[in-house]
């Protein structure tokens, strides 16, 4: 495998990505559209308040998703996925048609 100047790309992608949760709200937010924080808990009730925050702030911070502050009573607080996020939709999508061929061949051995 040849590297770029900056390093291996597949280390690169899975730099960012990578993380038990990042991919999964990525994922919900490229095919899904904008949510705000409650509405992802709600989505995702196994993961804890706290890990659901770190992996939207370490998102944001990689500028794979936006988060948008909204000043009204109560506050509110919007993600949605940046133009850079954007451009993982196919990558996103290949990777959910592979997970079903995954169930499917998994269902078929049982």
């Amino acid at each position: 495998m040849e590297k770029s100047a900056g390093g291996c790309p597949v280390e690169a992608a899975v730099k960012l990505i990578g993380g038990k949760w990042k991919i999964v709200i990525l994922y919900q937010l490229v095919t899904n559209g904008p949510k705000r924080f409650n509405e992802l808990r709600r989505i995702f009730p196994e993961v804890t308040q706290r890990m659901l925050t770190l992996q939207l702030r370490e998102l944001e911070e990689d500028g794979l998703i936006n988060r948008k502050v909204y000043h009204e009573v109560p506050p509110k607080v919007e993600y949605s996925v940046s133009e850079l996020g954007q451009s993982l939709h196919q990558v996103l999508l290949h990777i959910q048609d592979w997970g079903l061929y995954y169930l499917d061949q998994k269902a078929a051995k049982n």
